[in-house]
This record gives structure tokens, C-alpha cells and sequence, in this order.
């Protein structure tokens, strides 16, 4: 199986509307978007492995805090992404995965990955149009089972 590696792990409340979310930054982004915030994860050999029994761990270190695992990308490695996937919900969590690719890229490249999950954010990072919080944003993010778009739970009046 592939190694997926992950620079931090943090427990996060915004990026997945409605959830609390164990998130795991990804490295080895091969997309390398221009403005992205995140360079450093872009080499695939930096970053700590992650492991069936890391995930199982943390998962039981946060049960009944979390509703949600989040892979900040992973796409590339596939087979790992999906076996954590899975074990994510067989632990009764959802799951979600922010990528750079676009709904069609994800849908060719690898589509047993939709069926694996509850939420996907879709989109290359374009700094002059935003991110989700943004009305140009270029970015979708989706309840995979609905297709609902859930962008406008990400915009705040103020």
C-alpha cells in the first residue's frame, strides 16, 4: 500500500460546515497552486507516515469530540486515502477531503474515492478569486451523496 504522510493533525471547526473534524494536512501535493499557503507540503518524502493504528488512535483519543476525519488533500495516494476513509466510517465518523482537483478531475482520476466519501471541497487555490469564505471563490464544496452545494454555509454577513 502507498505511504500517506501528513505535516499536523488538528481538531478543526470551520472547514467541514455543521461537524467538528479531525484534520490531517497531507504532503506530497503534486498540484503546486499558485499563492499556495501550504508549500511546504508539497514534497512528498516530508511528513510523518500515517498508519491504520495512528488513525484508530486518534480517533479513540477524540471520540465523542469528533464527528468528522478531514484529509487536506491525498488524492495521489489513492489506495491509502481510501482504506482511512473507510476506517473512518466504520468508526461511525464522516468524511471529508479538501483537493485542488475539480469534480470531473476527481470523478476520472478516482472515482471509488466519492463513494468513500461525505463531503468534498473541489477547486485549484486562485488567489485573486477567494476561497470558500469568497462570492468569486472557484471553489465547490459538496455534500457527496446530495450533490448539494453547500458554498453559502461558508459566507458571513457582517
Amino acid at each position: 500500500m502507498q505511504i500517506l504522510r501528513y505535516s499536523t493533525y488538528d481538531i478543526v471547526l470551520q472547514e467541514v460546515p455543521n461537524e467538528i473534524s479531525l484534520c490531517f494536512t497531507i504532503t506530497g501535493c503534486p498540484l503546486a497552486c499558485e499563492g499556495c499557503h501550504s508549500s511546504y507540503t508539497w514534497d512528498e518524502r516530508w511528513g510523518t507516515a500515517l498508519t491504520e493504528d495512528d488513525l484508530t488512535a486518534l480517533i479513540d483519543k477524540y471520540q465523542g469530540m469528533i464527528s468528522c476525519v478531514l484529509f487536506m488533500g491525498g488524492e495521489w495516494c489513492k489506495e491509502a486515502l481510501l482504506c482511512f476513509l473507510q476506517l473512518a466510517q466504520q468508526r461511525g465518523l464522516k468524511t471529508a477531503l479538501y483537493t485542488g482537483l475539480n469534480h470531473k478531475q476527481v470523478g476520472r482520476q478516482c472515482p471509488e474515492l466519492l463513494t468513500a466519501l461525505d463531503y468534498i471541497k473541489t477547486g485549484k487555490w486562485i488567489p485573486a478569486l477567494g476561497g470558500l469564505n469568497s462570492k468569486t471563490t472557484n471553489q465547490i464544496f459538496t455534500e457527496v451523496k446530495t450533490g448539494r452545494v453547500m458554498n453559502e454555509l461558508f459566507l458571513h454577513s457582517f
